[in-house]
């Protein structure tokens, strides 16, 4: 059976791996990635807006990896607008199939043109890999803090392997949509959409609450790591040593 240490430590370690499962879900299902200001280019420029007017042209941009929106500001007071990845527009079979085959999974269906596919739906497949290592991380640790494997791939050397991998691809996601923010300057596709008649800029743009949960899961399967190096290390058990009466013929007299 392992020492009551390497059960705390696998214990400790298999909540964060779970942990991280819960970051990595939370990420994709909500849509605060990033926020921004963006201008309304357009419109200032027909009224030759001073700088004190340009507030009226301000307006607010949001989105995640399937849904965002925003509140356009063209001086007639604010719009809003959202854009999602429903299917169901797709009425047609046929023209659902071209549609998939042409962008493999397209969570934002009416937007392929617009975004960077390909960068998309890998920042997508990254981070489902490292939800499924991290449940397999969850599940080693689980196995290691009951019994002794006899395979090393079970043991610890399977716990780094698997918590590496997860923390690898959790990296690979974030410098991915890192990417497609400011090198495809995704912020200002996001804000033309569907925009015919006006032309929007992007202010300032940042990274919010979903992005750093997922920078926490990559951070949660560095500190595994020596967590699980901890739990090998064997502690020496001190016995107390029983001194030996010796009865001497002396002794025997008194």
């Amino acid at each position: 059976m392992p020492s009551c240490l390497k059960k705390t430590f696998l214990s400790l370690a298999s909540v964060l791996s779970f942990v991280s499962v819960i970051l990595l879900f939370v990420a994709l299902g909500t849509q605060n990635w990033v926020t921004g200001k963006i201008l309304c280019k357009t419109g200032a420029e027909l009224v030759n807006a001073t700088d004190l007017e340009l507030v009226k042209f301000i307006g607010d941009i949001y989105y995640g990896l399937f849904q965002g929106g925003k509140i356009r500001q063209c001086g007639l007071g604010g719009r809003r607008s959202k854009f999602t990845g429903n299917f169901s527009k797709f009425k047609k079979k046929q023209h659902f199939r071209e549609k998939y085959l042409t962008g493999f999974l397209q969570f934002f269906p009416h937007m392929v043109k617009t975004l960077n596919t390909a960068l998309h739906v890998m920042i997508i497949i990254f981070l489902s890999i490292a939800i499924a290592f991290a449940l397999v991380s969850f599940g080693f640790c689980i196995y290691n803090a009951i019994r002794i494997p006899y395979q090393s791939i079970k043991g610890p050397t399977g716990i780094y392997l698997w918590n590496l991998i997860a923390g690898a691809f959790g990296v690979f996601a974030v410098v991915s949509f890192m990417a497609a923010v400011k090198l495809h300057h995704l912020t200002d596709r996001i804000a033309n959409f569907r925009e015919n008649g006006f032309q929007f800029l992007t202010l300032e743009e940042g990274y919010e609450f979903s992005f750093w949960l997922c920078v926490a899961s990559t951070v949660v399967h560095v500190v595994n790591l020596p967590l699980v190096a901890i739990s090998g290390i064997h502690v020496p058990k001190f016995k107390a040593k029983t001194e030996e009466v010796t009865v001497t013929a002396d002794g025997l007299m008194y």
